[in-house]
């Protein structure tokens, strides 16, 4: 069973600084998390949160400077990421790991055919002949589901819709038969209907391919159809994480419990205004000593103020277990009949 698995990916206590002319930013503050074979990790949090510079910080896709991995270690296969020359994280990306950027119009070459850009890392990672890789280029294109695939190699970005340029991507990220696909906010920049038909072919591929699938979104909506588990980041560290139903029946940190409050519903339940998050996230010029969430939170304790709590297990359970959030309030610490 996948549960029982070794982790093909295994983060500790990630941390990555911005340098920048006002000073330091501390953007991922001991981000620990990790993944198993044929799972789908939901990544959720608002702009600012850390999300998308964490996963970029572990296949070094971040400019540096003025970025800089200052610690921890990222485990895959065995090795740490973190350690290894420049050139052999060059061969990880696209062979072992797979990444699907926001805006496929700005991540395929707008000079170069499709086909060129598929067969890339095929004739780099798995030294196909041309022939070969034209094949394969065909297989996958028609895996994602484009129509008439071998004439479409020769087609360039333009000529393809959002839709069909992002199936594109996820077609070059599962070229090599990664061990983890990253997808950064992949379906943002399109419509809800090709969203969903975005949402249905990962489902799809993720059962043909059994591969590891980390989705990295603001959209909770999105994480109830595709996840398995759930990362809830805020203030470049992780609030809480859980396994996705027990998340949303069980919400423990105040900043899950807004987010789940500013979701839309259809029901007739919840009142006619959606409720928002007062005040702007940190600004993280210092590693936070206090509750990165304590300006915007409604439970703020004292303690608050002076300690960053760590993560621990809800119900008192061991860290690991299942369920975690790093709060030093709780829902069991509510008085009977405050609004939760």
């Amino acid at each position: 069973m996948a549960d029982l698995a070794a982790p093909v990916l295994d983060v500790r206590g990630l941390k990555t600084v911005f340098h920048t002319r006002a000073g330091e930013v501390h953007a991922v503050n001991s981000v620990s998390f990790s993944l198993r074979p044929g799972e789908v990790l939901g990544v959720v949090g608002e702009s600012g949160s850390g999300k998308s510079v964490t996963m970029m910080s572990l296949l070094g896709l971040l400019p540096s400077p003025p970025a800089d991995v200052r610690g921890g270690q990222v485990l895959l296969g065995g090795r740490d990421l973190l350690k290894i020359s420049p050139k052999e994280l060059q061969s990880v990306r696209g062979a072992k790991v797979g990444f699907v950027f926001q805006d496929p119009m700005t991540s395929l070459n707008p000079v170069f055919t499709v086909g060129n850009q598929i067969m890339e890392p095929l004739r780099k990672h798995m030294g196909m002949t041309k022939a070969q890789a034209a094949d394969r280029a065909v297989e996958l294109l028609e895996l994602v589901g484009i129509p008439d695939a071998r004439r479409r190699l020769k087609s360039y970005p333009h000529q393809f819709s959002g839709g069909m340029r992002q199936r594109v991507m996820i077609a070059i990220a599962l070229a090599c038969d990664p061990d983890v696909l990253i997808a950064d906010e992949p379906t943002t920049a399109l419509d809800v209907t090709i969203q969903a038909q975005i949402l249905e072919l990962v489902k799809e591929l993720r059962q043909k391919l059994g591969m590891a699938i980390i989705w990295i979104t603001h959209d909770l909506g999105v994480i109830a159809a595709i996840a398995d588990r759930v990362m809830v980041m805020y203030g470049g560290q992780v609030a809480e994480h859980a396994p996705v139903k027990e998340l949303f029946a069980n919400p423990q940190h105040p900043y899950t419990r807004a987010l789940l409050r500013t979701i839309p519903s259809i029901s007739g339940e919840r009142e006619a205004r959606l409720q928002v998050i007062e005040g702007q996230p940190p600004m993280l010029t210092a590693e936070p000593a206090s509750c990165p969430f304590r300006a915007r939170c409604i439970h703020s304790l004292d303690r608050c103020a002076h300690e960053n709590p760590g993560r621990h297990g809800v119900d008192g359970k061991p860290l690991g277990t299942g369920h975690d959030v790093a709060c030093f309030w709780s829902p069991d610490l509510m008085a009977e009949g405050e609004d939760a």
